[in-house]
This record gives C-alpha cells, sequence and structure tokens, in this order.
C-alpha cells in the first residue's frame, strides 16, 4: 500500500461519535487489515501498511511495531507509521528497558495516561519532543507467537477521555492476535524456504560429489584424468579444443568448464557449426544489419554479441566454411567484428570452446581447413575417451540412464546382472549416446520387468562385442556367429573362448585384453563351462 494513499473514512465517523459508529470504525479497520494480510507478499512492507491503516480509519497519530532483534537481545522498531526514518533507528530498547520493556517482560498490556508524568517512558525516538498538547496517552500491547512474546505494538491516543482506554486497549489485543499470527505464518514460511534451500544444497553436494563436480558420471581413471583438466584450464582464458568420436560428452565438458570458470555467471552460448547453412551461419555468429540481405526485415546481434563476457561452444568446428573460418580467425585474435552489412567494429570479451569429432589435422592437409584457425583453436586440446575406453563407468551410466528413463516412462525394468555384464564388454561405437539411447529403447519396448541378455540384439545398432573393433579374431567370430544366428551368449563364449586361445588361456592376460576383471572371467569361463584343450596343457 502507498505510505500516502487515504482509506476513506465512513461519512461523520469521528472517535467522538456514538459507539455503533466506533465498532463499525473499528471492523472497517480488521477488514482492511485482513485484506492486506490476505494478500501479503513482503512482511515490512504489510506490517507498515496495517499501522497505516490504524491512522486512516482510527486517526491514531503514531504507531509503532517493536520485534526482537536476530540475537534476541534488543527490541528495534520493525514497522511505524508517523515517525520518520531517523526516528525508527532510535527506537531500539533493552528487554526490559522503558514501558515497552516492561511490557515485552511482564507479556501484559500497559497504558500510561500521561507520557510527561511517567519517569518510564524514555521517548528513545524523540517523535514526541515537539507535540504542543500537554497530554498524550500512550498504549501498549505485547506480540506473541506460541504464547511467548516477541515484540510490542504500541500508540499513542490523542483524542482525550472522549473515549475509553478499554475500547483502545480490546481492539489492539485483536490486532496484536492478527499480526502474531501473521507473523507466525511468515516465520513458518521462512523456515520452509530455509529447509528447501539446504535441501537443494545437499542434493548439489550429493550430486557434485557423486558426479565429480561437473554433472559428468565417471570414476574411471580417463575420466578423473578430464575432471583434473577442467579444474586447471577453466579459470583461465585460453581456448579449449575439445576432440573425440562422436558421443562421448563433449558438450557436457564445455558446460563444465564454463561453470568452473569465472565467466560462470555470465552467457553460456552454443552453435552447430554442421547444424546451418553457410548463408545462414555467418549471420547467426556474427549478426547482420538491418537490410543487409533479403529477408533482414531488422537488425539482429549474433552469437559471439550475446555470449560477451561469457563462453561460445563452437561444436562441429570442423565444419566450418573457409570463407567464415577467417573471419572467426579474427574475432579469437581481436576479438572484433562487424555484423553482415554493419560498418560500426564491435569488440567482445569471449571465451572460445570449440569441439569436432573429425582430426582437424587432416582437413588442413587436404586444405578444407585453415592451418592457422587450426593452430589458434588447438592452444589447450582435451580428448575425450571413448567408452570402451572407459568401461569401469558403464554401470554407473546404466545405473543413471535407467533411473532417468524408469522415471520419464513409469516403469520399474531392470537390468540381469548377466545383462550389466553383458554390456560391460560391448565396444559402443556410438559412446555414452548409443547406450543412453539402448536404454531408453529396452525401458520402452520391454515386455518384462527384468532385461535378460537375449532381450538385447533386437535393439542394438551393432552386435555386441568385447574386443577392439580392429581385432582381426574378433571380427571373424561376429560374422561366423550372425551368419549362422547364434544367440548372444553363443557370441560371447566364442570370444570369451577365442581371447583365452590367443592368451595361451592364461584368464589375467584374457581379462585384461577384453577389458573384464579376473573374476568377471572367471565367472564366464564356469558359465560356459570352458575348459583348457590337452594340447594347450602339454604346451
Amino acid at each position: 500500500m502507498n505510505r500516502n494513499e487515504k482509506i476513506p473514512l465512513a461519512p461523520s465517523c469521528k472517535r467522538t461519535e456514538v459507539p455503533q459508529q466506533l465498532e463499525v470504525m473499528k471492523l472497517h479497520a480488521l477488514s482492511e487489515i485482513c485484506k492486506l494480510i490476505g494478500k501479503a507478499v513482503h512482511l515490512d512492507t504489510t506490517l507498515s501498511s496495517i499501522l497505516k491503516v490504524l491512522h486512516d480509519i482510527l486517526q491514531m497519530e503514531r504507531a509503532t511495531l517493536l520485534l526482537l532483534n536476530k540475537k534476541n537481545t534488543k527490541l528495534t522498531i520493525r514497522a511505524s507509521y508517523g515517525l520518520s526514518i531517523s526516528e525508527e533507528r532510535r527506537g531500539i530498547y533493552g528487554l526490559s528497558e522503558g514501558i515497552c520493556g516492561q511490557i515485552f517482560q511482564s507479556c501484559s498490556p500497559c497504558v500510561v495516561p500521561d507520557i510527561n508524568a511517567e519517569p518510564l517512558f524514555l521517548n528513545r525516538t524523540g517523535a514526541r519532543s515537539t507535540i504542543n498538547k500537554a497530554k498524550v496517552s500512550f498504549l501498549g500491547v505485547p506480540l506473541k507467537r506460541d504464547t511467548k512474546p516477541v515484540g510490542v505494538l504500541t500508540v499513542d491516543q490523542l483524542f482525550g477521555p472522549d473515549v475509553s482506554f478499554e475500547e483502545d486497549m480490546s481492539f489492539l489485543e485483536i490486532l496484536s492476535t492478527l499480526i502474531g499470527q501473521f507473523l507466525m505464518l511468515h516465520h513458518a514460511i521462512s523456515q520452509k524456504e530455509e529447509k528447501l534451500v539446504e535441501e537443494n544444497k545437499s542434493l548439489k553436494a550429493e550430486l557434485h560429489s557423486r558426479f565429480n563436480r561437473h554433472y559428468i558420471i565417471g570414476a574411471s581413471p580417463p575420466m578423473q584424468e578430464i575432471f583434473l583438466t577442467i579444474e586447471k584450464v577453466a579459470p583461465s582464458r585460453a581456448t579449449v579444443l575439445l576432440l573425440g568420436e562422436s558421443g562421448t560428452g563433449k558438450e557436457l565438458v564445455a558446460r563444465a568448464l564454463h561453470e568452473a570458470s569465472p565467466r560462470k555467471d555470465k552467457p553460456y552460448i552454443k552453435i552447430n557449426c554442421a547444424a546451418l547453412p553457410e548463408n545462414l551461419l555467418e549471420s547467426e555468429l556474427l549478426g547482420h544489419e538491418k537490410g543487409a540481405f533479403t529477408g533482414a526485415t531488422a537488425t539482429k546481434a549474433g552469437r559471439f554479441e550475446l555470449a560477451d563476457g561469457g563462453t561460445i561452444f563452437l561444436d562441429e568446428i570442423g565444419e566450418l566454411p573457409l570463407l567464415l573460418q577467417a573471419k572467426l580467425l579474427r574475432v579469437l585474435q581481436e576479438q572484433q567484428f562487424e555484423r553482415i552489412g554493419g560498418t560500426r567494429t564491435i569488440t567482445v570479451d569471449v571465451r572460445v570452446i570449440a569441439a569436432t569429432n573429425v582430426e582437424l589435422q587432416n582437413s588442413v592437409d587436404r586444405g578444407t581447413f585453415r592451418s592457422d584457425l587450426y593452430y589458434r583453436l588447438n592452444v589447450i586440446p582435451i580428448k575425450l575417451p571413448t567408452l570402451r575406453e572407459r568401461r569401469s563407468d558403464i554401470p554407473l551410466l546404466i545405473e543413471h540412464f535407467l533411473r532417468s528413463s524408469n522415471e520419464r516412462n513409469e516403469k520399474e525394468t531392470i537390468l540381469s546382472s548377466a545383462t550389466m555384464d553383458f554390456l560391460t564388454t560391448h565396444d559402443w561405437p556410438g559412446n555414452v549416446r548409443e547406450l543412453q539411447n539402448l536404454v531408453e529403447r529396452l525401458v520402452i519396448l520391454a515386455d518384462r520387468q527384468t532385461i535378460e541378455p537375449e532381450d538385447l540384439l533386437p535393439h542394438m545398432s551393432s552386435p555386441p562385442a568385447a574386443l577392439p573393433p580392429s581385432a582381426p579374431a574378433r571380427q571373424e567370430v561376429i560374422e561366423a556367429t550372425v551368419q549362422s544366428h547364434k544367440s548372444l551368449e553363443d557370441l560371447e563364449k566364442n570370444e570369451i573362448e577365442a581371447s583365452l586361445r590367443r592368451n595361451g588361456w592364461v584368464q589375467a592376460r584374457a581379462a585384461r585384453e577384453l577389458g573384464l576383471t579376473q573374476r568377471q572371467i572367471g565367472y564366464r569361463i564356469k558359465k560356459f563351462n570352458l575348459c583348457r584343450p590337452a594340447f594347450a596343457q602339454a604346451e
């Protein structure tokens, strides 16, 4: 409510009117106060508006609301009407000091018929020093929360004996009850908000701990190296080039670099250089002026301009056209550019993170990528490991994707231990993205709650395997088993047996080749009843 806004009085309603009209005024005031409490958003604003109602409807000249400070050692004015800001600041009382302290300690109302005749009235605010009337009456009631005093509500009575103190005090006690309930509600809401904030912090801390501070799942040594590199590189302004196969999480690492940097509160802008045609890509990156080309009906800021002060992530940088590569090089070197159709040079402060799943050096050799731009981008290269190189992370990833997919699809699908072990040995040419898509398909299309190994084949884009794609023996086994339509278990058995043969039936060597632990390969040898041939034993 505006401090200067007046609530209209009922016609001819003065405090000296008949008791019936006085009751109407009180009901009117309580109605307005209840409306204020009902739509309250900000505590202090609402309290001040409540005190203003006392003035506008009941014509009380001064009113103050004192509450305990945070340390519960003093009473301070939280809201007032009729006092200046400097007078409010002076209104600080000990818990047993003066009339206000007495009301607080006794938790009982108090009337001072004449403040000039009461030594306990301290007039700490100085608000009554300029009053010309010879006699000023002061009334105060305690504010309670759960039967305990938390403050004091006070008003001045300036209208003589025409209206009894009992009338004023009964109204103030009703009002103090309303304000007390309002304070209880506000306190409960504040506590709930604090609890939610703490829970949010706790959940974030748990996620940081579980996902290594960057919301990237991985506990394997290769991923620990990535996390360490992020911590070292993020605070700098150096350009970063993310390398690795498609689906290895380059965008997650780019986001992590931004979030761990001093630019985390500034914009993070990403653009896929392969997703837009050449004639639109320059406009997206650098912007254009109105009328620069057909269809340019308004001036448009480019992504570099939008990312000023923050980070821009250029995905699939290897697909950038040669003509645009020269302009990008200037932006990287000078942090300056002009919009299409414009003459004004725009200067920005942008940290560039680029990513590619192709070998840029080969593109440079072929003449499709500028060597100077390549060296400018390749300041800090970060090679992301494939899923084949971090097999120990696969169960963690599957658990995460399975939980998320079950929640989205309202299912309770689980994977058997044999299925989990089998997926750990797959090559995953599509890396984490392929794994995530597979889990989603399995959850959506599953006919039973538990997924077994034989349920996988119809949903996999390539035959499951445990060996590197370049191994000739593995390729022969896959082709033979696929042509003869053998089951997944047959495929796994053949791969295990072939690896054992190649490694002289030394389980530890075969386990390392397959990316398994000795316990896992021992389980499979027992499961498939694999025995070392007699000729191998003789050797």
